[in-house]
């Protein structure tokens, strides 16, 4: 939800007129007195509710039973803690209104069922050709509707250039993965891949960056190390290529006086005094941002910040520890059921694909708290559980092969 800062500074709630505040998903506005929140968006929630119903439907009919896969037990367990930690919420009603993102983690079963044999591959190639679409729609709002600045970034179709940039990295990792592995379809890959890349450099998101390289030279470390030999070539096509802002932008990464970088030691150390006051649960899923003011570091340049811009320190300080031993096993997880995929032929290209993803959410997880963020964590969800959804027979059950049989022995 891209809202201009000095716009922002003059909205205010229409009931008690106090000034509101971005929720920390960035999906809406929150009032900070009467907690009312005005959504600016709930299409994520109304899609797996329907999704849910007819998968529930699908399996009634055909008499299935229900498969789940091994990185979908930590995700459980994970939104347990969650739900433990808005009981000990110093407001438990908004935690629990802030943590329907917990339906989200329904995506793994939904893709689990309806992803196998060569469907994985197929949704596999609608992820790249939308993306691709969208990427289009981020150069033209740079090149010609004046996208072209930290104030005004690139969105594509998105409501906020973060989640821009981070859907368009997943999707990076994801072509790069069928041209370096896939046995098909990598032509489509190999022509989308420079209009991903270029994008994703016009957003100016500095964590989709570095997550973007960490991803891909992951897949050249995997395929063939001597890849990595390409990259001084890339660096320096990259700053003979860009325009000024774009390299004024990579070099400000490593200037510690930027306000930004400023910003983010003082939430790191603003978060470790959270967890060091509420180690078990945390403040509440989306308390960070009412507490902040009283942890705010004297570093520090925000007076209020929406979530502390690094994924296991905001669930720490958000849901306790135990939260994050949870999440970590999330990732272990994923990671073990991932290598074994790419041993698989049918598989492999998939499987590159999702360690990609993970590893770029990792990375850029470090400086952006994106496991947060509703499209991207579906789209990350989806990446992580086709691979071990190709490998599961797409035939028909056994009582539709017998309908079959008796239809086939019938038409005799």
């Amino acid at each position: 939800m891209g809202i201009d800062p000095e716009l922002l500074k003059i909205l205010a709630c229409p009931v008690c007129k106090t000034p509101v505040v971005v929720v920390r998903d960035e999906t809406g506005l929150k009032c900070r007195q009467c907690r009312r929140v005005y959504p600016g968006k709930d299409e994520i929630q109304v899609f797996l509710t329907v999704s849910l119903g007819l998968w529930i439907a699908i399996l009634i009919s055909a008499g299935e039973r229900l498969e789940l896969p091994d990185i979908f037990w930590p995700l459980l367990a994970y939104t347990g803690f969650t739900l433990v930690s808005v009981a000990a919420s110093l407001d438990p009603i908004a935690s629990l209104t802030d943590s329907k993102e917990l339906l989200l983690f329904l995506v793994v079963p939904l893709v689990y069922r309806l992803g196998r044999g060569r469907s994985a591959h197929t949704i596999a190639s609608i992820i790249i050709s939308v993306g691709a679409v969208t990427a289009v729609m981020g150069i033209v709002q740079y090149g010609i509707l004046e996208f072209d600045s930290l104030g005004q970034r690139p969105l594509g179709s998105m409501g906020h250039y973060m989640t821009y940039s981070g859907l368009l990295m997943l999707v990076i990792g994801l072509a790069c993965a069928r041209l370096l592995f896939g046995t098909s379809d990598r032509l489509w890959a190999g022509l989308v891949l420079p209009t991903l890349l270029v994008a994703l450099v016009l957003t100016l998101t500095r964590s989709a960056w570095v997550g973007t390289c960490v991803g891909v030279g992951l897949l050249f470390v995997i395929r063939d190390r001597r890849l990595l030999a390409a990259v001084p070539v890339i660096a320096i096509i990259f700053f003979g290529l860009a325009p000024q802002t774009v390299i004024d932008r990579a070099y400000s990464a490593f200037d510690l006086q930027d306000p930004t970088n400023r910003d983010r030691f003082a939430m790191a150390r603003a978060g470790a005094r959270m967890i060091r006051d509420y180690p078990l649960t945390g403040v509440g899923p989306d308390m960070v941002q009412e507490v902040y003011p009283a942890y705010k570091d004297p570093g520090g340049v925000n007076e209020v910040n929406p979530h502390l811009h690094n994924v296991p320190l905001q669930i720490a300080a958000e849901r306790g520890l135990p939260a994050v031993a949870v999440w970590s096993w999330f990732i272990v997880t994923a990671t073990r059921k991932l290598s074994l995929c790419l041993k698989d032929s049918k598989s492999k290209a998939l499987a590159a694909g999702g360690l990609a993803a993970l590893s770029s959410m990792l990375a850029a997880g470090m400086f952006e708290y994106n496991f947060g963020d509703s499209e991207f964590l579906m789209l990350l969800l989806v990446l992580l559980t086709l691979p071990m959804a190709v490998t599961r027979p797409d035939g028909t059950t056994e009582q539709q092969q017998k309908a079959q049989g008796k239809t086939a022995s019938t038409a005799t």
